[in-house]
């Protein structure tokens, strides 16, 4: 069986956070697990390139993961502690109680967003242990270079460590400290999947989106009456309904030229009564928001139906009680179709986002549309720098081309 590098890292990055998970809990140390699950990926690529592939690739790298977790452990431990480490591999005893949380990644979550680290440090350790995300995607992710990311999740989990901070779910009363954290770290793995930043990984991460849905509709069921839970759940289904429509002949098709008839419509139901539940609730958070906003478009049969106007008033609520010039920078666009693309140009301007790929392309369109052509060009030139992802590149390269004139 031929397999190449790249199809094993594929299975791999699927299987990571499984794996990770599995370990972390089995022994208690998230060191010793991502360290043992990369050496298992090592194994992988020397040896199913000549083998193949096994049947089950997941059981296949657990366990060769948790022997090289125990290896690690027989060498670091002293003999008492050696011998029971060794035991584990045969030992019968039942887990102990999970708690509240029976899903091992959504606990692994959950520890990860101990209120001891500093919040990016959360999100960030548990998008590389749990997501599989390279320290480049979640720099990308962040808008940080590399290495102060690499920093951050180096320092965090150096701090779980030496604060000895134990792998459990919090009590109940606790969760509420947690679950802005593990609502940001299942936001952020829906959105490396909705449109990956690697140039190794596909356009769209079906595995990553199909997770982060997987773990909202788990915390829906452990937390039905948070409304920012139901808002999150509503926004990955309403984004979700349309990934079939969102990448064609190998280019990104933006949201106005998308077919809405291939849209799924039993997603876009669940969305919209989850919607109707938070509005009845009446208290109002981001995720929320941004799921009314989604309600709106999807709402729409065709781009002329689409409320601007409705749109433009959520997203200034939204900045009201989340402010940030990624909101902004959203509001602008529907602002465009309001007042037009030179309202919308002169705000955009004024953001701090000139790392940020849509801030280029959002330019690159108004420019577009006021016929400034130029300027319009070196903003597609401008975003084509700042992503990876081969599907956008190829839309954003075809735009940039058609223009004409100065």
């Amino acid at each position: 069986m031929d397999v190449t590098r790249t199809a094993v890292e594929r299975i791999f990055r699927d299987e990571h956070g499984r794996v990770v998970a599995a370990l972390a809990r089995r022994f208690g140390d998230l060191d010793v697990a991502e360290d043992a699950t990369s050496e298992a990926l090592l194994v992988a690529l020397e040896k199913w390139p000549v083998d193949g592939v096994p049947p089950n690739p997941g059981a296949w790298l657990t366990t060769t993961a948790g022997n090289k977790a125990i290896d690690r452990i027989r060498r670091e431990r002293q003999r008492d502690v050696k011998h029971q480490a060794a035991l584990m591999i045969s030992d019968d005893t039942p887990h102990e109680a999970t708690g509240l949380v029976e899903d091992d990644r959504l606990r692994l979550v959950f520890t990860c967003c101990h209120p001891a680290l500093a919040p990016e440090a959360r999100v960030a350790l548990t998008l590389r242990l749990l997501g599989g995300l390279t320290v480049a995607e979640i720099a990308a992710a962040f808008l940080v270079p590399e290495t102060t990311m690499a920093q951050r999740i180096t320092r965090a989990k150096a701090k779980i460590k030496g604060a000895h901070i134990p792998f459990r779910v919090p009590a109940a009363a606790d969760l509420a400290e947690r679950l802005a954290g593990v609502l940001a770290v299942v936001y952020l793995v829906f959105n490396e999947g909705y449109l990956s930043s690697s140039a190794d990984a596909e356009p769209l991460r079906e595995e990553l989106t199909d997770e982060a849905i997987r773990l909202g509709r788990i915390l829906r069921t452990l937390l039905p009456d948070e409304p920012e839970v139901a808002g999150l759940l509503a926004l990955m289904l309403l984004t979700d309904a349309r990934r079939t429509t969102r990448v064609a002949g190998g280019e990104l098709v933006p949201l106005p030229e998308q077919d809405r008839g291939g849209w799924d419509r039993a997603l876009i139901g669940e969305g919209h009564a989850l919607v109707r539940e938070c509005l009845a609730r009446n208290r109002p958070g981001q995720y929320q928001l941004l799921a009314a906003v989604n309600a709106v478009h999807t709402d729409a049969l065709t781009v002329a139906d689409t409320d601007w106007s409705q749109i433009v008033t959520l997203y200034t609520h939204l900045g009201s009680i989340a402010p940030s010039p990624f909101v902004e920078l959203n509001r602008a666009v529907a602002v465009a179709e309001l007042d037009g693309p030179e309202v919308a140009l002169a705000l955009v301007d004024r953001l701090p986002l000139t790392s940020y790929h849509a801030f280029h392309v959002t330019r690159a369109d108004l420019l577009r549309r006021l016929g400034r052509s130029a300027e319009a060009r070196e903003a597609y030139d401008a975003a084509l720098a700042a992503t990876e992802n081969s599907a956008e590149r190829a839309y954003l390269t075809r735009r940039r081309d058609q223009l004409s004139g100065p």
